[in-house]
């Protein structure tokens, strides 16, 4: 199968254009696409390199997932509503078997939330897969890194750690049951909270996804804010599958500097918290307060034994795997 019967058999029409902006996609030199009227592009690229971002002999199904869903999150990071991507595919060799095994789930998924593929390109090499996201927010809407103030406070979406804990049961090849099934489901398709980060646009202050760890990203929103903040570790959202496999310490640690959850961190202002909390109740995602954002700066943790402060320590792409 050639380059171009590739991209026609399992590409070609791939996913919805829920923005209604793709006037050409796949097939053509390039993409056409016409921005809203008063939206501004956002856009964001991830890659997974086999060895690195995943294991070798990694089901295609659950690649798929990974990269489009991990990608997505940047979307949701801003605020942003999905509209298209691009993808780069280099292949070993051309398995037809692993394609259609790829391209199903990647469909449902760019189905599901909007989004359509307009372009990319393949070639041959070590496994390697490239997505670019690309969506729309309102003129000066985006949500960013450097509007957190003092005395806002810093949440979090769903549970945190078990994508950590996910990839530990791969390394430790752990027996499969309900709560291994649920860490590896977490780590492979990881859920971008697009629709939870489009209420917060114009409410909270500041916003990233938690891809290195929510010490590390919640830095960079320090930061980018030139403030502190101290967060509650008995406050951190943990799943009981997370608690049962892993134990509380261990639990804890992962949430803390895991990696590669992609839920949202947020601050909020106290005067915009009632409104948000409002908006979420009927809403199928929950958030949760983990701490304060402080004038003084650095970051600081507190449990039973007090206060004390802390260096970031997010994921390490050129190590986990690896090990």
């Amino acid at each position: 199968m050639d380059e171009f019967e590739l991209i026609r058999q399992y590409f070609s029409d791939l996913g919805q254009d829920s923005s209604g902006c793709v006037e050409l996609g796949v097939g053509d030199d390039c993409a056409i696409v016409s921005p809203p009227a008063g939206q501004q592009l956002v856009f964001s690229i991830d890659t997974l390199v086999e060895g690195t971002h995943f294991l070798p002999g990694t089901p295609p199904q659950q690649i798929a997932t990974r990269l489009l869903g991990a990608t997505l999150s940047d979307l949701a990071a801003m605020g942003a509503r999905p509209g298209f991507f691009t993808l780069a595919i280099t292949l070993p060799e051309s398995d037809p078997a692993w394609l259609a095994a790829f391209a199903q789930p990647l469909a449902s998924m760019a189905e599901r939330h909007g989004v359509r593929l307009v372009g990319g390109d393949t070639t041959k090499g070590p496994l390697t897969l490239t997505v670019q996201v690309h969506g729309w927010v309102e003129q000066g809407k985006a949500l960013r890194r450097d509007g957190a103030k003092p005395g806002d406070a810093v949440y979090v979406t769903g549970t945190l750690g078990d994508s950590r804990a996910g990839l530990e049961t791969l390394l430790k090849k752990s027996s499969v049951n309900s709560d291994v099934a649920y860490l590896q489901q977490r780590f492979y398709a990881p859920e971008p909270r697009l629709t939870t980060a489009q209420l917060l646009v114009g409410l909270a202050s500041a916003a990233i996804d938690v891809s290195d760890g929510l010490l590390a990203d919640l830095e960079h929103i320090l930061k980018a804010s030139n403030v502190g903040a101290c967060i509650e570790l008995d406050e951190l959202p943990l799943s009981p599958a997370l608690r049962r496999f892993a134990g509380e310490q261990q639990a804890i640690d992962w949430a803390c500097s895991g990696g590669e959850d992609f839920e949202i961190c947020f601050t909020l202002p106290a005067s915009h918290e009632e409104a948000v909390l409002d908006s979420l109740v009927h809403h199928d995602v929950p958030v949760w307060r983990v701490g304060e954002v402080r004038q003084s700066h650095g970051l600081f943790v507190k449990d039973a034994t007090g206060e004390r402060p802390v260096t970031a320590r997010g994921f390490n792409h050129f190590s986990e795997i690896s090990e």
